[in-house]
């Protein structure tokens, strides 16, 4: 019993600390107008293992910020009605298609070339092709360029690059499982058509059931029924794909994309939102507990090549297709430094890999690393987009 309630003073007394750091460092980063996000991962680098080390082992936080990542990913169907994506859909399949295969086929031929194994490098590939949607769209909204031309062509992209995480989501589980039995394809095509299976059984599902029941609840007229409602969908269909062997977040995104063609789509995003933030915010501070700073120390030339390659190579390749697809010089050129960062998608797939042993720890680290920095540099290129692009069209070719 008294165990019991050590254990839970210890906890209680963490939330406490972890509340008061992310209250002070919402105040000052918003006062400084640089993205919370990057605030909330200094507050895990500072409290985790390898600084104060107030957080010794990250485990009872992370399990509960997972949460955070079922309902971004809620939110995110939430956002990708069938008819949004209809309407972008051309510069979706075009530019935000070509993004991430040719990013995906560099680094895999790059780190083939360095020693990674074709599963390591293809995960790398992923890892790296994605951007970060929350501070992207939030600065984009702050400085009135969502709706631009290159701020346009920004959301198609990350739009793209959220879909994308999906089979992410079905086949490294699956690969992880192949790794012990040496049936890697054969584990993969069962992975795939599980996963086609969750996916129609839950949309067939979601359309026939989703909206009369939501009807049924919105008669009643209570916020509270309509609340815990939500979340028991988001929830129940998380656990359902998990018990299939999939993703959590998966299941979650699921019921968002089902729930954007019903007429309660605005409602749900509202009611849900405060237990993303909250919770995303706890997933960023354990991203920043794992941040090595011995590590950085170690291995900060490879995290800087990483770092440079990362930034100025997705600015290149986002430039260059831009341009290939007849988007002008300055507008290519702000779609590559807008979306010239690591983001969380990538976080979340690089965890998923080095949960199931996909990829080295020691790789992890670096990469993990380097994806922390070019996030936390994303905010200039991003606020001075304009100004970047107009000095490199003024310079002489």
């Amino acid at each position: 019993m008294l165990l019991l309630q050590a254990m839970t003073l210890s906890i209680f007394s963490l939330i406490i600390v972890l509340l008061m750091a992310a209250v002070a460092t919402t105040v000052v980063f918003r006062y400084l107008r640089i993205p919370v996000i990057l605030g909330y991962i200094v507050v895990g680098v500072l409290l985790g293992p390898h600084a104060v080390g107030l957080i010794a082992d990250g485990q009872n936080i992370r399990d509960i910020a997972e949460f955070g990542v079922v309902f971004l990913l809620f939110t995110i169907g939430l956002e990708l009605s069938f008819k949004r994506l209809t309407t972008l859909k051309n510069v979706l399949i075009s530019y935000g298609g070509l993004q991430i295969s040719a990013t995906v086929i560099i680094t895999q031929v790059i780190g083939i070339w360095l020693g990674l194994t074709l599963i390591e490098a293809m995960i790398v590939g992923f890892v790296v092709a994605m951007s970060s949607t929350a501070i992207v769209t939030k600065q984009l909204v702050d400085q009135d360029e969502l709706h631009t031309p290159h701020g346009t062509n920004a959301l198609a992209i990350l739009l793209l690059q959220d879909l994308a995480v999906v089979p992410c989501l079905i086949l490294i589980p699956s690969l992880g499982q192949a790794a012990l039995s040496s049936t890697i394809m054969l584990s993969v095509l069962f992975a795939l058509a599980k996963g086609v299976i969750a996916i129609a059984f839950i949309l067939l599902l979601g359309k026939r059931l989703l909206r009369p029941l939501f009807h049924h609840i919105a008669a009643a007229q209570s916020s509270e029924i309509f609340t815990l409602a939500t979340l028991l969908v988001a929830l129940s269909f998380a656990w359902v794909t998990d018990y299939m062997g999939l993703s959590l977040a998966l299941g979650a995104f699921l019921a968002g994309i089902t729930l954007a063609e019903t007429e309660f789509r605005h409602q749900i995003s509202a009611e849900v939102r405060p237990f993303r933030d909250v919770l995303l915010g706890l997933f960023f501070i354990t991203i920043g507990i794992q941040f090595d700073l011995q590590a950085l120390s170690i291995t900060w030339q490879w995290i800087l090549i990483l770092v440079v390659a990362l930034v100025i190579g997705k600015t290149l390749l986002i430039s260059a297709l831009g341009i290939i697809l007849k988007n002008g010089l300055i507008t290519s050129t702000r779609t590559g430094l807008v979306l010239a960062q690591g983001g969380e998608f990538g976080f979340v797939i690089l965890i998923l890999a080095l949960d199931y042993e996909l990829i080295p720890q020691d790789y992890g680290q670096v990469i993990l690393s380097s994806l922390l920095v070019s996030m936390m540099l994303s905010p200039v290129f991003i606020r001075f987009n304009a100004n970047i692009a107009n000095i490199l069209k003024k310079k002489p070719s």
